[in-house]
């Protein structure tokens, strides 16, 4: 049930790979959706706008447990390409191990400063209530997501990127079910659509820990690599954390942005709710071939087929651009009726949210393609061992918003808090397209092309030990 992604045709094996990746991503997103949907079709603007202005202190810590997953994942998936399936098991036990800690201090954390983080963030006081009741929740789901997420990131990097959609399939149409009868029939509010999202991801990460336990005896470990190895947990650690942080730092300016869009009002907040909802439904494909290269990358390196990597990289930009350019022409055409997806037509200001966020979505979408380098080129970079970049690439991002919530949002209004995300990517790309000519320029000259049973050396130590780095 494992895939090889170091042999054959790069455009093909991304395309293959990227395909179920993407059908799960969107399955993520419609449970996500729908909870945006039903919440400001049932519950009205201003309950939209309360989950809204949570989005990015959301991003913040849940973005790091997902930087975290895909970054322990990357070590696993250079074993597989180096056919080193008990290094593979030893990582994967380590990975756990270090998981559960992550998700008992992420959520202890998460739980005391929630409130403060909202104030910090001047949410306002219309829909103060509601978005601690959601977000609140939320935190408290995060071993949730970290469990998904990790058996996800595993299960890529065995090449196996079809098995984690059937669960995430599973917990979206879960997910759409419990918020129908949380907020219709039990009137839970706020509170029921994120209730839904943790129990719906809580089940599928149990469900696919135990399908994976049952069907994939390559994971299956004897007591000594069962083990808590300090040198696995050092590897994890170096690939989990700067990834993580990278998210993290991003959603830094993020959180400043929002709190430039919360000081506009909660029609504004509102608006850029719906918007962002949309345009992480039509992002999607940008992710999975993040998620893809990740992957891809990291057996690669592991297989010392250094060859392969700039090939694979320029096949999947160009499909990136070609996605950028489709987005682009639809949205152009039918923004304002994809804003009413979320929106109610009872709302007394109905014409300036739709013109609102279909203008969000129109800025957003014009800049796509420099999204879709961020996601090829920085997760390209993580697979091939060079985490740390990931957090330079987040630090410029941050910059870029924070520069134009602080500089320009007061001055230009809504229009420019729409061009800040923008304004990151580019800063992104402007770092990340040499970064990564320059990891392949280096990893060439720390492993030559050498036969796969001549190679002694595990790519991601030499790479933590690189004073070059």
């Amino acid at each position: 049930m494992t895939k090889d992604l170091t042999q054959g045709s790069p455009m093909g094996l991304i395309v293959r790979f990227a395909l179920p990746t993407l059908l799960g991503m969107l399955f993520q997103q419609l449970y996500n959706m729908v909870d945006t949907m039903i919440v400001g079709k049932l519950l009205g603007a201003s309950a939209l706008a309360a989950v809204g202005s949570t989005g990015s202190i959301n991003f913040f810590v849940i973005g790091f447990c997902m930087g975290l997953c895909g970054g322990f994942a990357i070590p696993v998936a250079q074993r597989m390409g180096a056919n080193e399936p008990s290094k593979m098991r030893r990582y994967v036990a380590n990975s756990a191990y270090l998981a559960a800690l992550f998700s008992l201090l992420l959520t202890t954390a998460t739980g005391l400063l929630c409130r403060t983080i909202l104030t910090v963030m001047r949410t306002p006081a219309d829909i103060f209530d509601n978005a601690y009741t959601y977000i609140f929740i939320i935190f408290m789901g995060i071993p949730a997501t970290i469990l998904y997420n990790l058996l996800a990131g595993i299960l890529r990097s065995l090449g196996d990127s079809k098995t984690p959609v059937v669960f995430l399939a599973l917990s979206s149409f879960l997910n759409i079910f419990l918020d129908f009868a949380l907020i219709l029939w039990f009137d839970a509010g706020v509170a029921g659509a994120a209730i839904a999202t943790v129990v719906s991801q809580g089940i599928s990460g149990v469900a696919c820990l135990c399908y994976m336990a049952k069907k994939y005896p390559i994971l299956r470990m004897s007591r000594e690599e069962r083990r808590l190895d300090i040198h696995s947990c050092r590897v994890l650690c170096a690939m989990g954390i700067p990834m993580g942080l990278q998210y993290s730092i991003t959603a830094i300016g993020s959180i400043i942005l929002q709190s430039s869009v919360n000081a506009l009002g909660s029609l504004y907040v509102a608006a850029v709710a719906a918007g962002a909802k949309l345009f992480q439904l039509l992002a999607c494909p940008f992710d999975a071939m993040g998620a893809t290269m990740a992957t891809y990358c990291g057996q690669n390196v592991g297989a010392c087929k250094l060859d392969r990597l700039g090939r694979g990289i320029r096949s999947c930009t160009a499909l990136g651009l070609g996605w950028s350019l489709l987005v682009l022409c639809a949205m152009l055409a039918f923004a304002p009726q994809c804003a009413m997806l979320f929106l109610d037509p009872s709302e007394e200001q109905l014409a300036l949210l739709v013109e609102l966020t279909a203008r969000y979505t129109v800025i957003q979408v014009s800049f796509y393609f420099p999204l879709a380098l961020v996601n090829i080129v920085r997760f390209s970079i993580q697979g091939m061992g060079f985490s740390t970049f990931a957090i330079l690439a987040g630090v410029l991002e941050m910059f870029a918003r924070t520069g134009v919530a602080t500089l320009l949002v007061p001055i230009f209004g809504y229009t420019a808090a729409c061009l800040a995300s923008p304004a990151a990517w580019l800063a992104a790309d402007l770092f990340l397209l040499p970064a990564s000519i320059f990891c392949i320029s280096r990893l060439r000259k720390l492993y030559p092309s050498v036969p796969d049973n001549e190679r002694t050396a595990d790519p991601a130590p030499a790479l933590l030990s690189d004073p070059a780095r």
